[in-house]
Order: structure tokens, then sequence, then C-alpha cells
């Protein structure tokens, strides 16, 4: 039988080897860049983040446009600001195609256009996806990518770069009997929706505790923090703290390939009204629509297969460097 990190790295080679197909210059170009970044959740920053290194190691600029001021955090490290008070840009960064991506392509005609995936969107076209028109398309993985294209309502294929919030995995040292619990978004706000299914991953998390599991919650940067308020609340990024975890169990999103290629097998909590790309359900070991199913579930969760994980992850390393290689060509 085959240990889990020698699982992972054979699973995450196999990504590797999508990546080199997709022919991505490794290089970085020496050319500074200024980019323009407009995302589905006009606030939502986090999707930025983890491209702040790569970006001061090149030089570039790197400003994320917002509607307005008002629902920047204070403290953000990441370079904001609205579309009458941006600083001049070679291109502009689209990561979805929602009002406020495609209103920012009509406000900078003239700049050109880059589609990069930093999130999951569903693959159905998006009303206003003809305005976006790319000059390039990049997704983390073979699976998120083929959902972004239909999202874009495009026949021309991403290019694969992986995920730059896996850059930098951590190692996998799981602690007995924790359980991470994996939150979406419980109410939505002005920089987005919601997920339904807290109701249910809330007692799933009561159950899974009244058996005797530690209970470590993963909270998305825009749930009520105040309803975990009875657990333990990560201090590090979910994909940080499922190192730790023996078993994840939460609402399916874009993190939970992330915690995959980690090394620690996921349990999908689903409601009817839950709509997300079938491979975020495909790399769980098992989804439940019962609270009462948790603790046999997460007693029971693997990892997927290789060619599984492979395709929902991408390649693992560089990938902040595969991106910003990939924006460095548009002209």
């Amino acid at each position: 039988m085959i240990n889990r990190r020698t699982f992972l790295s054979g699973a995450l080679a196999g990504a590797a080897a999508v990546a080199v197909g997709t022919g991505t210059a490794i290089a970085a170009p020496a050319a500074r860049r200024r980019v323009l970044v407009a995302t589905n959740e006009p606030w939502g920053t986090y999707h930025v983040r983890p491209l702040l290194a790569e970006v001061a190691r090149r030089g570039w600029q790197l400003t994320q446009l917002v509607p307005d001021y008002a629902g920047v955090a204070p403290g953000d490290p990441v370079p904001v600001a609205t579309p009458a008070d941006a600083p001049r840009a070679d291109l502009l960064v689209v990561t979805g195609a929602g009002d406020w991506p495609a209103d920012c392509v009509d406000r900078f005609r003239r700049l050109p256009v880059a589609a990069s995936s930093l999130a999951y969107q569903r693959p159905v076209e998006a009303p206003r996806a003809k305005e976006i028109r790319p000059r390039i398309i990049t997704s983390s993985s073979p699976a998120e990518g083929r959902a972004f294209r239909a999202y874009l309502g495009t026949g021309r294929r991403p290019t694969i770069v992986g995920s730059p919030q896996t850059d930098n995995l951590p190692t996998r040292a799981p602690e007995p009997d924790l359980v991470l619990v994996l939150t979406s978004v419980t109410h939505p706000d002005g920089t987005g929706g919601a997920a339904p299914g807290t109701e249910l991953l809330l007692a799933a998390a009561e159950k899974l505790a009244a058996a005797g599991k530690r209970i470590l919650v993963g909270l998305h940067p825009r749930e009520d923090r105040t309803l975990w308020d009875d657990y333990e609340i990560a201090d590090v990024p979910s994909v940080t703290a499922s190192a730790r975890a023996e078993a994840a169990i939460g609402i399916p999103g874009t993190v939970f390939p992330l915690v995959a290629a980690v090394g620690t097998p996921l349990v999908g909590v689903t409601d009817p009204a839950l709509t997300v790309p079938d491979y975020l359900l495909a790399v769980c070991s098992s989804t439940i629509d019962d609270a009462g199913e948790a603790v046999a579930a997460i007693d029971g969760a693997h990892l997927p297969d290789a060619a599984t994980l492979a395709d929902a992850v991408g390649p693992v390393g560089g990938s902040a460097r595969r991106l910003l290689n990939e924006w460095a060509r548009v002209r």
C-alpha cells in the first residue's frame, strides 16, 4: 500500500506533466508591467493576494479595481483604486464575467484584456461573457479550465498555470481526531453572493464534536465569524490549516482541490440549492446531505485517485510565475 505522500507526489507529478503540455514559458520576462485587476467580487482582494510576492519580485505594479473605498479593509496589502483614480496600466485582468469586470472592460476599453480564473466559476455562459474578449485565458487546472471556458462561452482552450495558493504547500502533519471545517459565505454582501448549506454544516460540526472530534474552522474571508464562535478558528489560511487535520468537511468551493493537494481528504456538504462544478465534488471522498452522516463520512474519508487529483489541482509550484509570464505576453 502506498502512503498519502507517495500518492500525492505521483499525482502532482502528473499535473506538472499537464502544464508542460501547454507550452507555458518558465523564464520570467524582464519588462515591467502595470496591471489592473477586476474580480467578480469587487472588494475580494483575497484572490489577488497570493500574487503579491511574485509581483514584487518582478518590480511590477498591480492594482485591484474597486467601486469605492468603503469596502476595503484597513491594512489590506493589495493596492486598490477606483476607476477614476486608477494608475496608468498596460493590461486589464478580469477573473470573471460578472457586472463589475464587464463594466471595467467597458471603462478601460483601450487596454488589452486577459481572463484568469482565480476562483471557481460554474460551467454556464455568463450573461456578459461576450463583452470580455480576452487576448489570453488562464486557469489553475484542466478541470477548472473546462468550467472557465464554458463560463466565458469560448472555444479557446485556457493555458493551465496552477494555483498560486499551492506555490508553498505546507507539510502535512495531521493531529489525532482534528477535523477542519471549511465554511462558505452565509449572507451575501456588496462584495459577492452566498452559498447555501451553512445550517447543515453547523449541524455536522456539532455531530462531529459530540463524537469526540476536535473542530478547527477554516473561515471563508467573507463568512460571519460569530456563527463559529463555539470552535477554534484557524488564524492561518485554510490551505495551511488543512495540514493539521486528519480530514476536512465543508461546502465545496475553490479551496477544495487545494486542500486535497496538501494530502487532506475531504467530505462535501451539499444542499439541494447548491450548484458547483463537478470537479469540486470529484475531489471529495463522499458528500452528505444529512448531518447524521458526518461522523462515518469523516472516519472513512480518503483522497481521490491520482488522475482526478491532477485534473482538479493542476501543476504545483511556480504557479504565480507561470501566471504572470502569461500576462507578460499580452500586448
